[in-house]
């Protein structure tokens, strides 16, 4: 059986694809108890002791655009520190396929709908994730390099916005979709008529149900891959206005949304073109919104006493065994 090491297993979406890929493989998934990846000689010594024959680097330091306006070097340092060195351990010691979890944040700021792959470097990314995104758009070309002067296998995914169970309900760290949940939640025990969101509802997100993410990289695994990024996603957005409520609706809040437009919207529109997935992997999202949204909003409540209290201790940005998910 093929042995996958899954680097941010801890992590929200680590949890999700690993559960996909134990169906066929043997995973061994790390978190930062086990190995700090910011240290060179860990990653060269995790890759010689686990000796695996596929690595999917899903670890990073991430958070929403709070987070990400906070901590810009940790979030540029430590991402940027973290890829460079498990690519380094991969290519030297020869590991048969390496996986890379890129991010929609690498994207141009004004990137023409939808975006196309070739669009990368046209730009600069949008400013309050612009450190994040820098530090994945930098790490794909990592692997290309390496696949260009070494013979590196590489394959660079970019998932778009993604959400789903086990992510991090909070309004400090969250990304849109549990944030939004939190927000409804409180608003409800609180007995509240209103709530406000940042922004002016107009910006436009794509989301992917994470287990669907576990599929596109089951298919990365499975097919013969070059290194130049590959969109993962849905292609279909929806606006902020929209998905608030739907999300309300759902949860049976009726009361007012309110915006503060004093507040960013981060990037005006995300919606990718996944023409390339279906064309090189065969992948096809199998989830619908209003489905996962059905699925994340009973995770949240069934297990809302845990996440409250990781919440307590949030320090302002998530280090999922050093990262696991997606900047907002």
């Amino acid at each position: 059986m093929t042995r996958v090491l899954l680097t941010g297993a801890t992590g929200f979406v680590g949890r999700n694809i690993s559960a996909v890929l134990r169906q066929r493989h043997e995973v061994v998934g790390v978190g930062s108890a086990e190995w700090d990846l910011i240290r060179q000689d860990q990653c060269a010594e995790m890759i010689a002791s686990i000796n695996p024959d596929i690595v999917v680097h899903a670890a990073g330091a991430v958070g929403g655009i709070g987070a990400n306006r906070d901590n810009p070097g940790k979030f540029m340092y430590e991402n940027l520190v973290m890829g460079a060195n498990i690519v380094h351990a991969c290519m030297t010691q020869q590991v048969e396929k390496f996986i890379l979890l890129s991010t929609v944040c690498a994207y141009p700021k004004y990137t023409q709908v939808p975006f196309r792959e070739s669009d990368l470097w046209n730009g600069y990314p949008e400013e309050t994730n612009a450190p994040y995104g820098v530090a994945k758009k930098t790490l794909m070309k990592l692997v290309e390099a390496y696949h260009e002067q070494y013979g590196f296998n590489g394959v660079n995914l970019i998932p778009v916005n993604m959400y789903g169970p086990h992510d991090h309900f909070n309004l400090t760290t969250s990304h849109v979709i549990p944030a939004l949940i939190v927000k409804v939640q409180n608003a409800i025990d609180e007995g509240r008529d209103c709530i406000t969101l940042w922004g002016s509802g107009r910006a436009s997100r794509e989301f992917l149900y994470a287990a669907d993410l576990g599929d596109a990289i089951q298919k990365a695994i499975a097919r013969d891959v070059s290194p130049e990024p590959i969109n993962i996603g849905t292609g279909r957005e929806i606006t902020i206005a929209e998905l608030i409520t739907l999300i309300a609706k759902r949860m049976g809040y009726e009361g007012e949304i309110r915006y503060d437009r004093s507040k960013p919207d981060g990037q005006p529109r995300r919606c990718l073109d996944i023409t390339r997935a279906q064309q090189v992997l065969g992948f096809e999202p199998q989830t619908e919104l209003e489905d996962g949204l059905e699925e994340t909003i009973a995770w949240f409540r069934k297990h809302r006493a845990d996440e409250e209290d990781e919440a307590g201790m949030s320090a302002g940005y998530r280090k999922e065994g050093r990262g696991g998910a997606r900047a907002s």
